[in-house]
């Protein structure tokens, strides 16, 4: 085999799209700083069993393992960055006011989560920690509305899902409470066929209310129809009224198409309130996911309301058009201190300046050398 082919779903990120997921990755960050979000950077390894605290199986199959030999403890490769940033809220900053924080980064992953993904994604988020009202929720769907906004996506569909419905509906039904993995699964598929098979022996209450959720999607009139549909339960009562009161502080001039999905429970299941899934047009699967996981922090030791979304960078580059030549300068290679001067202070100035090596042509794919300095009536002259 050429020692040069890559893994499957791994790939070198050439000049021009890396600029682009480069520049893109600037701009979001800076944008998150408007609204006071802190930039950590957490490793790529850490201890297994901290990194998957509070994750779910989910992440444990996508986490590629390894023997530290220092300590000959096992270490991950981190797959999702989420727990370890509540694990430095919760453990490094210990602070106990609001804190909002931000992050960027590959995470990797022991299988593609689609047809042709990578298995390395470039990972970019926002977390708020310490609030548990809807306000942070609230904040946090506008922020992700914006960075979408922000990333060129005029058309973004909000769904907004609440895993309380489901929590509230098996609470009743201890044999059904036996299957909540296979549950998880089955609605996120929203198999019909399998949730009829899985719940023959549930209550009928619960058995009705499963093959219900699959069902209730559509506009936020979805929550009226649930409302007569689903045990009356209050824990159902309120999560319902939260998705009701969140899909209204969506911003007018974010233009999304708000969506009701009861049964779209995709994704890490650490989650234990609102959850919500962006899609854009180009992509089949949701560019971005996010919600409300409170109870994550427990494993390090401190509990802390928390939010967030995170989406892959990579992924939505890719969407972008392709980024144009930049306009540059070509000089000559030479130790002349008034060329090297002179290449100082265009570079001082902003300006993109290729100095040509001897006996070399540039083959440029970024770059557009429209400018030359030359030497010229005995100076070093700007010459178009």
């Amino acid at each position: 085999m050429p020692n040069w082919l890559l893994p499957e779903n791994i790939a070198d990120v050439l000049p021009s799209e890396a600029r682009k997921i480069e520049e893109l990755r600037r701009r979001l960050l800076d944008h998150f700083r408007l609204y006071g979000y802190e930039l950590v950077m957490p490793p790529m390894l850490e201890y297994l069993e901290s990194l998957l605290s509070g994750a779910g199986q989910d992440l444990d199959l996508l986490t590629f393992k390894l023997v530290d030999q220092i300590s000959g403890r096992m270490l991950g490769v981190r797959a999702d960055m989420t727990t370890q940033v509540a694990r430095i809220d919760a453990h490094l900053l210990n602070r106990t006011s609001v804190t909002r924080l931000c992050y960027a980064g590959s995470i990797l992953l022991t299988r593609p989560s689609g047809l042709h993904a990578t298995r390395e994604p470039f990972q970019i988020g926002a977390e708020i920690y310490g609030h548990a009202g809807l306000e942070a929720d609230a904040e946090i769907q506008e922020l992700l509305l914006a960075t979408l906004s922000l990333a060129g996506m005029p058309k973004v569909r909000l769904d907004l899902c609440h895993v309380g419905v489901l929590h509230a509906i098996l609470a009743q039904d201890p044999v059904a409470k036996l299957s909540e993995m296979a549950l998880y699964e089955l609605l996120e598929t929203k198999d019909v066929p399998g949730l009829k098979e899985i719940s023959v022996n549930f209550q009928t209450t619960t058995r009705q209310a499963l093959l219900a959720l699959p069902n209730l999607y559509g506009d936020v009139q979805v929550l009226e129809q649930a409302r007569k549909i689903l045990p009356k339960l209050p824990e159902i009562d309120s999560a319902l009224n939260e998705l009701a009161l969140l899909a209204s502080l969506v911003p007018a001039q974010s233009g999304a198409q708000v969506t009701i999905d009861l049964a779209d429970l995709r994704g890490l299941h650490y989650h234990s309130g609102v959850t919500f899934a962006a899609y854009v047009e180009g992509l089949p699967n949701a560019v971005a996911r996010g919600g409300r996981y409170d109870h994550v922090g427990e494993a390090f030791g401190r509990a802390r309301p928390a939010t967030g979304f995170s989406l892959d960078l990579r992924e939505l580059a890719r969407l972008l058009p392709g980024a144009g030549r930049k306009n540059a300068i070509m000089a000559p290679w030479g130790v002349d201190p008034a060329l090297r001067e002179k290449i100082a202070q265009l570079r001082g100035q902003g300006e993109i300046v290729i100095q040509s090596l001897p006996g070399h042509k540039n083959e440029l794919d970024e770059f557009d050398c429209n400018r030359a300095v030359v030497f010229e009536d005995g100076s070093w002259i700007l010459k178009r």
